[in-house]
């Protein structure tokens, strides 16, 4: 791409949304012109971007008739099946943060430190992966690579604002007394609760399905094994992952710790002597994956233990669209 892009933001007041134009603003995106888009109820509002205001126009059939490159989409799958074709029919490359596109085999499902290459193969849509699979992804990848992976058992404890707005307002809710839940089926504060999306035939939720297949395509190996426990826990900000790895090939702990510290978009986080270890608090408002309490896992051959700590609405959602949209840049 030569020139300066003509973006879009679709899902421009939500929470990911607006978290969009943070990250395009922290990182000074180049662009020419943008666009704010969103539904009929929050059409008309104002949103200021970069010293700019920007009055928000509701998302229709006719929104892409207009010259826009790069569209960034956090609306909901419903809305991306509905929009991201029409968005691509224009000549517009989408980057969408729902779960509609992730599992076809004709869109690339990308993390920029990850699997870059697979953007040269896109056909008009890319597709973010969830967010718990992101960090989790980013810590796995060089392991991968240089041991080879045979299985993961994840275990997450994800924050409430992944179920966005609504999550957020239980927890505040339920920590001033008042406990009737809105986005959950039970009270979040003073909780948890092992039961993120629904439940399918299999007993998994959805969300541990998309862990694991995500985890497949994105590391480009059906072969590993994997299983996933994913927990919604009453921390308002930051999922963290206990994340327990089976390699093929025999390791030291050091030369772990040392190449996850040399590796793109991770913070090494380990020395338990002095309490130093991947925390939530720490990790929020930040871009980076944060890993620590690396140990061997004695119970299997050469078996691995980690503690994965990021931002789900940054690095889990905005700033890695945000990161596929410079990738994007460069082709």
């Amino acid at each position: 791409m030569n020139k300066k892009p003509n973006i879009a933001i679709v899902g421009a007041t939500g929470l990911v949304g607006s978290t969009f134009l943070k990250v395009l603003e922290e990182r000074d995106f180049p662009f020419e012109n943008c666009y704010m888009m969103a539904s009929a109820k929050s059409a008309g509002t104002t949103i200021t971007f970069k010293g700019k205001e920007y009055v928000v126009e509701e998302l229709n059939e006719k929104s892409f008739d207009k010259p826009i490159d790069i569209a960034l989409f956090s609306a909901g799958g419903s809305i991306s099946e509905r929009f991201a074709p029409i968005a691509a029919a224009h000549g517009c490359i989408v980057v969408d943060n729902s779960s509609a596109w992730r599992m076809d085999e004709n869109v690339p499902l990308v993390v920029p430190e990850v699997n870059p290459e697979d953007l040269k193969w896109h056909k008009g849509i890319i597709a973010n992966p969830n967010c718990s699979t992101i960090q989790a992804v980013v810590a796995l990848n060089p392991l991968h690579k240089k041991y080879g992976i045979k299985r993961i058992v994840y275990s997450t404890y994800q924050a409430v604002s992944g179920s966005g707005l609504k999550g957020i307002k239980d927890l505040e809710n339920g920590l001033a007394g008042n406990n009737k839940p809105l986005a959950y089926a039970h009270p979040i504060a003073n909780n948890c609760l092992p039961h993120i999306d629904v439940f399918l035939e299999n007993g998994y939720t959805k969300e541990e399905m998309k862990m694991i297949n995500e985890t497949h395509k994105i590391l480009g190996d059906d072969s590993i094994r994997i299983t996933a426990t994913t927990v919604r826990v009453p921390v308002f900000s930051c999922h963290s992952e206990s994340i327990n790895v089976e390699l093929d090939k025999p390791f030291e702990v050091e030369e772990i710790k040392q190449l996850l510290s040399q590796s793109p978009g991770i913070v090494l986080k380990d020395d338990p002597s002095s309490n130093v270890y991947p925390l939530a608090r720490e990790a929020a408002g930040t871009d980076l994956v944060y890993v620590g309490r690396i140990r061997r896992d004695d119970s299997v051959e050469n078996g691995l233990n980690l503690w994965v700590v990021a931002d789900n609405i940054r690095k889990g959602a905005a700033t890695n669209a945000v990161q596929i949209a410079e990738e994007l840049l460069k082709l």
